[in-house]
Parts: structure tokens; C-alpha cells; sequence
């Protein structure tokens, strides 16, 4: 009584680590502040983290503290969190990233480029060099100046 009637309810969304890991959350604002998400996710204190909504085409956007983001559209969000205070940016098969860790794994990197971690490897383009290759579990560093570079390919066998 007195509460206006919630016509959606509750919103479920995905809540993700760095290394793309999901567990389920709801988020009750239809149209909820970074800030919002961050406490419905239970990152504390929320001024030591930074949250990225996961789009439609994979691609990441952060969402600044006091910016909104419309949940009322008939999908389950995705949202990534970091304990960071700042972001970085790196270039994944041709596609801008925005990351909220100096680092990023082999694993994480595979994917957010959606391909088959099994059957796929994923390379650090390195100017003047040999690329290199990064494995699953290693560390890509994101820190040096400029944006680094990453890109996927389907790993060769020598099977027969």
C-alpha cells in the first residue's frame, strides 16, 4: 500500500569477474546509476570499483558512477567488475576494449572475442618482433603506454 506496483519486478542481471565468470544478481531500478549496480553486486566500497556493461555485440561500455543504464529492454544484463580505479584499453581482432585491470588473461581475452578457447589461441601483436603467444592462465600486461594489441586464430595441429 502506498508503493507504486513494479509492472517488470526486479531485474536479473549477470554479475562478471575479470576473468569473465558469472554469477547470477538483480538489480531492483529499472533504469539503475553505476553506482546502483555496483551495490547490487555487493562491490564495497563502491568508489574502489568500476563496472562495465557487457552490449548486445560483446563490446564493453563503462558505466561511470552517476550514469544510468536501462535495464527494461526483455534480455538479461551482463556487467563486469573490478576493484580498480582506473581503466585501460587494448585492441582485440580489430575491436576497442575498455578493461578495468592493468592485466588480462589468454582465457578472458578468448572469451570476449566469443571463440572456442579449445580450439582457438590468442596472440599479443608485438611491433618489430615475433607476436607472442598468450596462454590461458598467463598475464597479458596492459600498462605500457599506447594500446596493446591482441588477436585470435584457430592454433595448428600436426596431428596424423
Amino acid at each position: 500500500m502506498g508503493r507504486p506496483l513494479r509492472p517488470h519486478g526486479p531485474y536479473r542481471v549477470q554479475f562478471g569477474d575479470p576473468q569473465l565468470d558469472y554469477r547470477p544478481g538483480i538489480v531492483e531500478q529499472p533504469v539503475p546509476t553505476g553506482r546502483q549496480v555496483l551495490e547490487a553486486a555487493n562491490a564495497h566500497p563502491v568508489l574502489e570499483h568500476l563496472v562495465f556493461q557487457v552490449l548486445s555485440d560483446g563490446l564493453l561500455d563503462e558505466v561511470e558512477l552517476e550514469e544510468t543504464v536501462d535495464l527494461r529492454v526483455a534480455r538479461v544484463e551482463k556487467f563486469l567488475i573490478f576493484r580498480s580505479d582506473r581503466s585501460f584499453e587494448f585492441e582485440l581482432d580489430g575491436r576497442r576494449y575498455p578493461w578495468g585491470a592493468p592485466t588480462i588473461t589468454g582465457l578472458a581475452l578468448k572469451r570476449l572475442a566469443g571463440v572456442d578457447p579449445v580450439r582457438y589461441g590468442v596472440w599479443q601483436e608485438i611491433r618489430g618482433a615475433d607476436d607472442k603467444r598468450i596462454e590461458d592462465g598467463a598475464a597479458a600486461d596492459l600498462t605500457p603506454p599506447g594500446v596493446e594489441r591482441f588477436f585470435t586464430g584457430i592454433i595448428k595441429t600436426t596431428e596424423g
